[in-house]
């Protein structure tokens, strides 16, 4: 049983330390397909990579973080609720109600590329 509980412990220190791991930099495989489908090289997704982790930390934006990035340029009152509602649907690609970091590139390359026929037909 001490044995056990010893093999417990560590198989629990390890699960932390790797997921300290996998929040201080990029997947690799996520890093790749950034570089691939989006205008970002390496260094610019880890710098953003690092700023999405600063203001969210577990790797999860909810629609109230959201509204604070988006604040500055979203108009007040119903407008911008319904314009932030139809950001975030947007941005949340497979619907869970958060956006994680590969959705955020996503739409931070899209919004920051293309022409505005581009981003319309990218919005609707």
């Amino acid at each position: 049983a001490l044995q056990r509980n010893k093999m417990v412990r560590e198989k629990k220190r390890k699960s932390k330390s790797e997921t300290k791991k996998k929040t201080s930099q990029v997947g690799k495989d996520d890093m790749q397909w950034l570089g691939k489908n989006t205008h970002f090289d390496k260094n610019t997704i880890e710098k953003w990579y690092k700023g999405f982790m600063a203001d969210c930390p577990d790797g999860r934006m909810n629609r109230d973080k959201m509204k604070l990035m988006f604040n500055a340029i979203m108009p007040s009152g119903d407008a911008g609720e319904l314009f932030l509602d139809q950001l975030f649907r947007i941005f949340d690609k497979d619907g869970d109600g958060s956006i994680d970091f590969k959705e955020f590139m996503i739409a931070t390359d899209m919004t920051s590329s293309g022409d505005p026929e581009e981003k319309l037909r990218w919005a609707f």
